[in-house]
């Protein structure tokens, strides 16, 4: 007769498979699904949403149409995002510590960086670097901002700071070590650190389904000891109210916290050209397409009537002015020298170094 197993591993195996629904105030019809939070806000914040998710609408547009008159260096689009990361950023504080990826430039912005700074960013021009928000550069490695969101953490809790460190990644991102290493040391430490994966459906080109075999992305979370939890991405209401919710968890003092925020992004992984139409059908973009979250918010702004199409391509008319003028005031900004480089590469430069400055000064007086 056969033994009966000690352990049935195919029956913990169909339970990882039992997840909750993502959190949603509003779901793609615009209907209202949690009334308690959505009363919550009040007009004036239901249309400051909006606003900002015009407002990053209308930065990657015209962005976009920069890059490809070669007026910017690396751009990672945002399309279809908005909610995701004006939701979220919104939910922060000025004294929290920002740990932005690449495609995280509109919430360094939010967070007190000017666009022009955004854009010398891009360019590599260190200028771009000296922003006055309180947050690192975007960050290139893939999941490397996991790890330094945890040692800003570690800083913010040993100096008994009222602030959290937050941070964005892919859910390419989570498949990186970096990404388990930063929650897991957050976890064992109990720090205050927000970790945003924003699933996006693709790493580059690898759909999310080949990268791991987790149910959810925010179960990844859980090895680490911390609570996670599944968003609507494309409901900036949802994300707004969740980001906040976890803040203020974490700033009680229970440690870190990951958020998970199901979007997508409708155009390019970059600006370098990869094309979009090689590893996504028109039917898979039109699911997300109808899920849009401007057109989501902006059917309940009419229906309240504090919204008209008039408005709001005005409003676009405006910012994209501004990234006009924006994009100017890069352009003034003087080209970076090699030996200013050299000069800021150590404090007080080795007399290998001295040599090699006075060398490019030479080259440069020319």
């Amino acid at each position: 007769m056969a033994q009966k197993p000690i352990v049935d591993f195919g029956a913990i195996k169909n339970g990882l498979d039992e997840v909750k629904k993502p959190v949603q105030v509003l779901d793609e019809n615009s209907k209202v699904i949690d009334k308690e939070i959505f009363d919550s806000f009040s007009d004036d914040e239901l249309l400051n949403f909006m606003e900002k998710m015009v407002w990053e609408r209308a930065l990657h547009d015209q962005t976009m149409n920069f890059s490809r008159q070669g007026r910017m260096g690396f751009y990672a689009p945002t399309s279809g995002e908005e909610a995701s990361e004006m939701g979220t950023v919104l939910a922060m504080e000025n004294n929290d510590y920002l740990l932005p990826a690449y495609r995280d430039v509109p919430q360094l912005i939010q967070h007190g960086a000017t666009v022009t700074e955004a854009y010398l960013w891009s360019r590599g021009h260190v200028v771009g670097n000296k922003f006055k928000a309180r947050s690192m550069m975007p960050q290139i490695i893939i999941g490397a901002a996991y790890v330094e969101t945890a040692g800003v953490a570690m800083g913010l809790k040993k100096n008994n700071e009222d602030a959290i460190a937050f941070t964005y990644t892919g859910d390419g991102g989570t498949s990186q070590g970096d990404s388990y290493e930063g929650m897991n040391f957050a976890g064992a430490f109990q720090l205050p650190a927000l970790f945003i994966v924003q699933n996006n459906g693709f790493a580059i080109s690898t759909p999310r389904n080949k990268q791991t075999a987790a149910k959810t992305l925010a179960q990844k979370a859980v090895a680490a000891g911390i609570p996670s939890i599944q968003v609507d991405g494309m409901d900036v209401l949802a994300c707004y109210a969740v980001a906040k919710a976890a803040r203020e968890y974490i700033l009680a003092g229970n440690g870190p916290v990951m958020i998970e925020t199901l979007t997508y992004r409708y155009g390019a992984h970059s600006s370098a050209g990869d094309d979009p139409k090689r590893y996504r059908t028109k039917e898979d973009e039109e699911v997300w397409i109808k899920k849009d979250p401007l057109v989501r918010l902006r059917k309940v702004l009419e229906d309240k009537g504090l919204w008209s199409e008039e408005k709001e391509d005005q409003m676009v008319e405006d910012y994209k002015a501004s990234f006009k003028d924006a994009i100017k005031e890069a352009d003034a900004v003087p080209a970076d020298k090699v030996s200013d480089m050299l000069q800021r590469t150590f404090e007080i430069p080795t007399p290998e170094v001295k040599k090699q400055i006075e060398i490019f000064r030479a080259k440069e007086s020319k």
